[in-house]
């Protein structure tokens, strides 16, 4: 029997509406399960992975944890697969980008009716929040992108089984769709 192949994910600033996707190709997640071993992922509590051929990342980079633990999954992945639009250009989080953090801060912390000790928080534990959000590949190498908001179970396992293979993904036209 040859090695498996091991498959990562991890989620940043996203829905995590990909991860729902990836779940969806259904009875294939027993094909695939019988061909590979599933590190970090839904199907598994492991915080980090190490030595993984395939990472596939959901989300955009909108505080310094997800700049930490993107560049670790970077060196842990052979191959970086970005998902969904959110990763690719980051989706919704981004339009937060045209305005200033503080001033989004101060409006969700402060300003909402009913709220009995506004301040905005400023525990350690939080992440800094960065000015903007950015898509993951202003700050790592991707080598793959699955477009999509988010993409289709079809178009993920497209994707998945050719690299799979050893072959470069083909996507035709009526797997590239945003509903």
């Amino acid at each position: 029997m040859s090695k498996k192949i091991r498959i990562a994910t991890t989620s940043l600033a996203g829905c995590f509406g990909c991860h729902m996707s990836f779940m969806d190709i259904d009875e294939r997640l027993l094909a695939l399960a019988e061909i590979a071993d599933f590190d970090r992922s839904p199907l598994s509590d492991i915080k980090h992975c190490q030595g993984c051929d395939i990472g596939i990342v959901e989300g955009g980079v909108c505080n310094a944890e997800n700049v930490e633990v993107l560049r670790e999954f970077r060196r842990s992945c052979r191959i970086l697969v970005a998902i969904g639009a959110c990763a690719i250009n980051g989706g919704i989080p981004a339009l937060r980008n045209r305005y200033d953090v503080g001033d989004c801060l101060e409006e969700a912390f402060l300003t909402g009716i009913g709220v009995t000790d506004p301040k905005v928080p400023g525990d350690p534990e939080l992440p800094l929040l960065l000015d903007k959000v950015h898509p993951i590949h202003e700050v790592v190498k991707v080598d793959y992108s699955i477009p999509g908001c988010p993409p289709s179970a079809d178009t993920i396992w497209a994707v998945l089984t050719a690299l799979m293979e050893g072959n470069e993904p083909q996507l035709p036209c009526e797997l590239i769709r945003y509903d």
